[in-house]
């Protein structure tokens, strides 16, 4: 097990570039497998999960070749189904939560499909109904071996359908529309989720060949074909990152401008931010964060305290609560952070507290930060990172800390942040990987 050790207190300054996002990633490349051409995809994050993905799709069969640090080709033109019995996938499947949605692409071109329980962040229960249900209305059908804890489907002759998702589920979406694009005739999704990272594969696999409308809304048609072709494909700016380093630049009271962020793209992310009382300005496509004294959160119009909350697409990501979280804790002022998707995603705070951070924790989904307007800097601990999001909140809570902190576990922050500590350190951070 690694560890960062962080010497706080140090203002950061300088530029930094955003990964390609993790989210799109993961779909992106499952993608891959709808086509025998190839398929050319720029600016693929160089993360842990990421990595896994292509290995176990190389392990497959799939051609994979490195073109650059970020960009690669693809080429599914010898798939070994076989291997999706033999316990290496298993394991491999099972290490990967992102390696669900492998399931659609095998599905409709093969019409077979394998998988054990993924794994991931240890963030609550993420079920898994809403992909399986759609699988089944395209006329898939499917066992569970609940004692060896594997999905068995049978996908030949998938038929497209009308279907009303329970939830709106990214990779669940993402999963039913890659099964449905060869599936016969038209398929109709209400209650589809619309992330940028969705419309980005709906329109990589219209590029594809696809027959996809409604792109960007919650109700999406699709129209089956035969088969789809090979493309190019570029990542997004991933807004996770965008977002922490917003808060990075806060609690450190560091300038830094974060180049080329897509930022149509990334919704109400920056007023989220601004109403935490953040100054920032659009230079272009750039985010440029002045180094702030202090930074005041805004209340309700009615002066009550201000509520950020996780929401579908368009609202805000539950991925950055975490970072609003911490953020909050040097602000003048209080808000409540209402996690409503994920009902152990707030345990970190405890963390925090012993930083010196004034927090309530009302209950597994709501905290109440008290923010210490940098009266009482936090103190570096030692602590331990327990998922990708709320490491990060953590890395940014010992970069603003006075004295040395110890954060344990960091293969979490390593699963979605790409060289993290390289890339603070050459702003001016001082983090060691032990």
């Amino acid at each position: 097990m690694a560890s960062f050790r962080v010497r706080g207190g140090n203002q950061l300054k300088g530029e930094i570039i955003p990964q390609g996002a993790k989210n799109e990633a993961l779909q992106i490349l499952c993608a891959v497998l709808l086509t025998d051409e190839k398929v050319t995809i720029h600016k693929i994050p160089n993360i842990r999960d990421v990595n896994k993905l292509i290995e176990l799709l190389s392990d497959m069969g799939v051609k994979v070749t490195k073109l650059g640090p970020e960009s690669y080709s693809f080429q599914a033109d010898e798939i070994n189904l076989e291997y999706l019995e033999t316990e290496d996938f298993l394991k491999k499947a099972s290490a990967l939560r992102g390696s669900v949605m492998i399931l659609g692409p095998l599905l409709t071109r093969f019409g077979t499909g394998k998988l054990s329980k993924p794994g991931g962040d240890k963030i609550g229960r993420r079920r898994m109904d809403t992909h399986f249900t759609g699988f089944q209305k395209l006329g898939a059908k499917f066992h569970y071996d609940a004692e060896r804890e594997i999905f068995h489907i049978d996908g030949k002759h998938l038929k497209g359908t009308y279907m009303l998702l329970d939830e709106a589920s990214v990779t669940g979406t993402a999963n039913i529309v890659m099964a449905a694009v060869m599936a016969e005739g038209k398929t109709t999704i209400y209650n589809a989720a619309c992330e940028p990272y969705l419309q980005q594969l709906c329109d990589m696999l219209n590029r594809m060949g696809a027959k996809i409308t409604g792109v960007g809304s919650n109700l999406l048609h699709i129209e089956g074909v035969e088969r789809l072709g090979g493309t190019t494909h570029t990542m997004l700016p991933d807004m996770i990152e965008i977002g922490s380093f917003i808060g990075l630049a806060a609690m450190t009271q560091s300038e830094i401008t974060i180049k080329n962020c897509q930022i149509p793209k990334l919704g109400i992310i920056p007023d989220t931010f601004k109403r935490m009382g953040i100054k920032m300005e659009f230079r272009g496509d750039d985010i440029f964060i002045p180094a702030q004294d202090h930074y005041e959160i805004e209340t309700f119009i009615d002066g009550s305290i201000l509520t950020i909350a996780d929401q579908i697409w368009p609202g805000f990501t539950p991925d950055l609560l975490s970072i609003v979280l911490v953020t909050a804790t040097q602000a003048k002022g209080t808000v409540l952070v209402h996690q409503k998707m994920f009902e152990s995603r707030l345990f970190f705070v405890d963390k925090l507290i012993d930083m010196g951070a004034q927090i309530i924790l009302c209950d597994p989904h709501r905290a109440t930060v008290i923010g210490l307007d940098r009266k009482y800097p936090l103190r570096g601990i030692r602590m331990t990172s327990p998922d990708i999001r709320a490491g990060v909140a953590l890395l940014i809570a010992a970069l603003s800390a006075n004295g040395t902190s110890i954060i344990d576990n960091i293969e979490q922050i390593d699963r979605g942040y790409q060289m993290i500590d390289q890339r603070l350190n050459a702003l001016g951070a001082d983090i060691e990987r032990l």
